[in-house]
């Protein structure tokens, strides 16, 4: 089986190898338990995958994206500092995940004596920043339909799997999840798109595992 291509996916080989010769202490978090985020540290995915979502003032759960290891999760929420009201959330979707914590002031010592690794801070920032307004162009221009369609796309894309029967994605995804990714209100809608794709044999549901079937068609609402 082959593993699908996804987004532009940055590398930040540089950030490891800094953090293991370092010797930085590992922090291992189990399935959908939460990250407690201390603002003092830096945590970077090593392995694993994890959901990050916004925690609104009446308690609502926004989710933004999914981020896989290798990634500085501490620099994504840093991205987020704009939405003062609202409270950063990780969780962990792997069966396990592993994080390496370190001070942010140590962190940042060090990533100001290496223009590679400040390269690569300003790189992460630019590229999530694009991402962010490509989501949000793609949702507004869609219906509630197509940016189910998107999302799945993006979905297949990180995480897919190629198979006999179509692109595996290796990933439990909940009605209630794509609709809090999708900005869409009850589950019941996303029930009725789902069931839509199934009768249009875009997608199999099996074991709460997405198959796709026809990825050209859900391609089309990502444009």
């Amino acid at each position: 089986m082959k593993m699908i291509t996804g987004v532009s996916k940055m590398c930040c080989d540089g950030v490891i190898q800094y953090l293991e010769k370092e010797k930085v202490s590992i922090l291992i978090k189990d399935r959908h338990t939460c990250l407690d985020l201390n603002d003092s540290n830096m945590y970077v995915l090593k392995k694993g995958i994890v959901k990050v979502s916004l925690i609104m003032q009446d308690e609502r759960e926004f989710n933004i994206t999914y981020l896989q290891g290798p990634d500085v999760v501490s620099l994504y929420c840093d991205c987020l500092t704009q939405f003062r009201d609202c409270l950063p959330k990780i969780r962990i979707e792997s069966e396990q995940a592993e994080f390496y914590c370190i001070s942010k002031e140590k962190f940042y010592k060090r990533v100001n004596e290496d223009a590679n690794l400040q390269n690569y801070v300003n790189t992460y920032y630019r590229n999530r920043l694009k991402l962010a307004i490509t989501r949000e162009q793609v949702m507004i221009m869609n219906s509630k339909a197509g940016g189910v369609c998107s999302w799945l796309y993006r979905l297949a894309s990180l995480f897919g799997i190629q198979t006999q029967k179509g692109i595996f994605i290796d990933l439990q995804v909940t009605n209630e999840d794509i609709a809090n990714f999708c900005g869409i209100t009850t589950r019941n809608s996303v029930n009725r798109v789902i069931r839509g794709l199934k009768e249009k044999h875009v997608i199999q549901v099996k074991n709460n595992r997405i198959i796709v079937l026809d990825m050209d068609y859900l391609k089309q609402f990502t444009k």
